[in-house]
């Protein structure tokens, strides 16, 4: 007779989750999840055939996450300057699970810079203003808008800076406006950007 499982699925992504939010990627271990839940790594092995299939399983929840409970709350009419505040907010509240995700490069891959691109690019499809923007002009206003919204995040989950509500919008807005209007320099530099 077969032993009945007693260690789920959803148990070992919850431990890996924890570990990750912790810890960072580069804990993101079978034996440190296992530890996490006081048990051998062979319940690990056998839902997942290996750690890359769990982190895979593991960043498709955090990506369900972000999408559906940080990325799309409303504070403002404006989509995009909304976005900026969740993501500056994420990093805040949720430091090391930001820092795990976006700063080190533990995660060894570019799904998090194909999530945050194509959930950009999605919103900025919703926003009639911006829906038919030239590629090049969407790339720097990608590009632009991640800099600035990267630099306030790192600065103010650092405790380096403590910008009000009304400051990040103000920002944003401006950001946003001067990367959508006719500044080629502006958006000529910021196209020419490559993300890795």
């Amino acid at each position: 007779m077969a032993r009945k499982k007693t260690i789920t699925r959803d148990q070992i992504l919850k431990a890996a989750y924890e570990v990750v939010a912790k810890e960072g990627f580069a804990r993101f271990t079978a034996r440190n999840i296992a530890a996490k839940m006081k048990c051998s790594t062979q319940p690990i092995y056998l839902e997942f055939k290996n750690m890359e299939g769990l982190k895979q399983a593991l960043l498709k929840e955090i990506f369900d996450y972000l999408s559906a409970e940080v990325l799309p709350k409303e504070h403002s009419e404006n989509k995009l300057v909304d976005l900026g505040f969740n993501y500056i907010e994420f990093a805040t509240k949720e430091k090391k699970l930001y820092k795990a995700l976006y700063l080190e490069e533990g995660l060894g891959d570019k799904s998090i810079q194909k999530f945050s691109f194509d959930y950009f690019v999605n919103l900025v499809q919703q926003i009639p203003e911006y829906k038919n923007l030239p590629e090049d002009k969407l790339s720097a206003l990608y590009a632009g808008f991640w800099i600035v919204v990267t630099g306030l995040a790192a600065l103010t989950a650092a405790n380096i800076m403590k910008p009000t509500n009304e400051e990040i919008k103000i920002l944003l807005t401006e950001t946003i406006k001067n990367l959508t209007t006719n500044n080629d320099e502006l958006n000529q530099a910021f196209s020419s950007f490559k993300f890795h």
